[in-house]
């Protein structure tokens, strides 16, 4: 799964991981599918407005998160490489820009660990964000472990 996308130096990347009870391909499918991404994208708390969803190579996404307490968020983002059911990336092209690359890898039949790069383009820009980012991409995949377990008990 090497990727040139990965090619950054470890001062200017914030990584997380998680290994969550599901198959890859269902995991790779909450990430894809605007119905079920929107339900539980974002740190804790937060809710979506997705206004296109266009998961390709060049594709948009564009979309709104309203916090809890403090306003709405506009975002826009570029799809750079899709490869089903292993990797996704995109480049947010609202502030503060930074490159996210998701690759999920079976562990098990029913696990998959999931590998979520943001990547910044200085160590400065991704020192700005580091302090906090970490703990809301915990929230981020606590709300989707979640979500998988609901559509689990859902079949």
């Amino acid at each position: 799964m090497e990727s040139a996308l990965f090619n950054v130096p470890a001062d200017c990347e914030i990584m997380s991981t998680r290994v969550v009870n599901a198959s890859r391909e269902s995991v790779f499918r909450a990430w894809t599918d605007p119905g079920i991404l929107q339900k539980w994208w974002g740190p804790a708390g937060f809710t979506n407005t997705f206004n296109e969803f266009d998961l390709r190579p060049g594709g948009k996404w564009r979309f709104v998160m309203h916090g809890p307490d403090r306003g709405n968020y506009k975002n826009e983002c570029v799809f750079l490489e899709i490869k089903k059911p292993e990797l996704i990336a995109w480049d947010r092209l609202s502030e503060p820009l930074f490159r996210i690359v998701v690759s999920f890898e079976e562990v098990t039949a029913a696990g998959t660990k999931i590998i979520f790069r943001m990547q910044f383009d200085t160590k400065e820009n991704c020192d700005k964000i580091r302090g906090f980012a970490p703990g809301k991409n915990e929230e981020n995949f606590d709300r989707l472990e979640a979500e998988l377990s609901a559509l689990q008990a859902a079949r």
